[in-house]
């Protein structure tokens, strides 16, 4: 099941399957590209959640960046720290 969230004019999440199972993905689209990818990893038979974040977009512009903390629930400087860290991955959410 797919279910789509509005949070403002352009800004949405999308869910696929249910946030706690395996095959859970919730996505942060702004405008036209996906910022934001969070899914769970199945790590010694128990599932973790996993953040990949766009490389080109993840920190595009101020609204892009307001809806981004609000969809991880840190700020910028926190999911920066998470990704100089390796915690989160930047990656091409748009190809």
């Amino acid at each position: 099941m797919i279910k789509v969230k509005q949070l403002a004019n352009n800004q949405f999440i999308i869910e696929t399957g249910s946030i706690s199972g395996p095959k859970a993905i919730e996505y942060l689209q702004s405008y036209d590209s996906i910022i934001a990818k969070r899914h769970n990893d199945k790590i010694v038979g128990e599932y973790f959640p996993l953040v990949e974040l766009d490389k080109t977009y993840w920190n595009y512009s101020k609204t892009t960046s307001k809806y981004r903390n609000q969809f991880l629930g840190e700020t910028t400087k926190e999911t920066q720290a998470k990704i100089d860290s390796g915690e989160y991955i930047l990656t091409d959410l748009n190809r």
